[in-house]
């Protein structure tokens, strides 16, 4: 296939993504599969309901597309991954919000006759998978007085100290807006790096490391030594941060609140997809809309000022749960 004709189809494509993405109604679809075809247009009920509850109105939506792989190539179809940056505008109080995020798929073009269509898009929604998979976790006791944290803390330029010191809230929430769509390359990266991006957040305000060398317990990130991860479980996988926040009663510490409205700049919010008890992925609250709702920062599907409920990822379903986090204001 040409490129130019291949462009063509990704660039009608993203005409009807964007529509989609702000009057509700589905993306033309008849050379998709029925099931394919159903769940575009459960998403695209759900998301006009969505804004009608919000009382939002979505205004426009600008998405560019960027293909990262070409899988198959032939004269009458063409498998490519494609990168979508979507930026959503939408109007609520009188104030115009924009929400990023940066996601993945993975495009079948097919020739019908003189033309090329969409026969086939493939998701594959990263945030439904935890990092490390199931993990033990405990919540090891820490006596102060004995092992230090091993972070170098002037990676993000402060200085350390024993005294009880603030959460400061707009550096956590200012250091997730730097990095929401790239890596801190004083971390190391993953392909699902949801709350390993999160334990960054609150580390850049100023959360003290609880250093305990078992990975399975504390909170604390040394990085990969001679091959080895060294890390806890609770720095990078979404379910061990949420119990630790659960149970911590020293250094980083936090209150488990009962509606969004309770968060505050640097707080986070877990999510377990099928309503399990496991939670799979995380957040952290950045700003807040006209109506004081929070919205949030992420990666894995990099996500700038989301709102904070994600019904509109392909992973949310019927059974999400939230959990909601209130950090301590001091450590």
């Amino acid at each position: 296939m040409g490129e130019r004709e291949w462009k063509q189809a990704l660039f009608a494509y993203v005409n009807q993504y964007n529509r989609s993405e702000v009057n509700g109604v589905p993306q033309p679809d008849e050379y998709l599969e029925v099931g394919q075809r159903m769940e575009r247009a459960a998403r695209a009920a759900r998301l006009e309901q969505w804004y009608s509850e919000r009382d939002a109105v979505p205004l426009r939506s600008e998405t560019r597309a960027k293909p990262i792989r070409i899988v198959q190539d032939t004269p009458d179809e063409a498998v490519v991954d494609v990168q979508l940056h979507v930026r959503l505008f939408y109007e609520k109080g009188g104030m115009t919000h924009r929400e990023d995020r940066i996601e993945r798929e993975r495009l079948t073009f097919t020739r019908e006759g003189e033309a090329w269509q969409v026969t086939r898009i493939e998701r594959d929604p990263a945030e439904r998978k935890p990092a490390g998979g199931e993990v033990p976790f405990e919540q090891a006791s820490f006596n102060q007085g004995g092992s230090l944290p091993l972070l170098n803390r002037g990676v993000l330029g402060f200085g350390s100290s024993a005294r009880p010191s603030r959460y400061r809230r707009e550096e956590a929430a200012a250091y997730a807006d730097q990095w929401w769509d790239s890596f801190n390359p004083e971390f190391e990266a993953f392909d699902v790096d949801c709350t390993n991006y999160i334990s960054q957040c609150l580390f850049a305000g100023g959360a003290p490391i609880h250093y305990t060398g078992k990975r399975e317990s504390g909170w604390w990130y040394k990085g990969r030594v001679a091959g080895r991860e060294l890390w806890s479980y609770s720095w990078a996988v979404s379910n061990s941060l949420e119990r630790y926040l659960g149970s911590s009663s020293w250094g980083l510490t936090a209150e488990q609140v009962s509606r969004p409205e309770q968060l505050m700049l640097g707080d986070v919010i877990f999510y377990d997809w099928d309503g399990d008890g496991t939670f799979q992925h995380s957040t952290v609250v950045t700003a807040f809309d006209a109506g004081g709702m929070p919205l949030v920062n992420a990666h894995t599907v990099s996500s700038r000022h989301r709102y904070w409920d994600y019904k509109n990822s392909y992973a949310w379903t019927d059974n999400t749960v939230y959990r909601f986090y209130h950090i301590a204001d001091y450590f």
